[in-house]
């Protein structure tokens, strides 16, 4: 009986040392931002931004700024 509590004991050990293990941090890449060449007239919508700025060779883009230009992203 004491070798089977010792063995849980010890399994339980190695249990929490696999789950306070350090996990390798993953960063996010910068993002580069560029003025729509394309885009016309004031941005309201993420979406249409994001789809002109698709068009333009861009992975995303969002509506920014108090005139609510269309600004391109993609990772630099």
């Amino acid at each position: 009986m004491e070798k089977k509590g010792l063995f849980v004991f010890r399994l339980l050990l190695l249990l929490l040392l696999l789950a306070f293990e350090e996990t390798p941090v993953r960063t996010e890449a910068r993002l580069c931002e560029s003025l729509s060449h394309v885009f016309k007239g004031t941005c309201l919508n993420d979406h249409n931004c994001a789809m002109i700025c698709r068009q333009e060779g861009f992975d995303d883009g969002h509506c920014r700024g108090l005139l609510r230009h269309c600004y391109c992203t993609r990772p630099c």
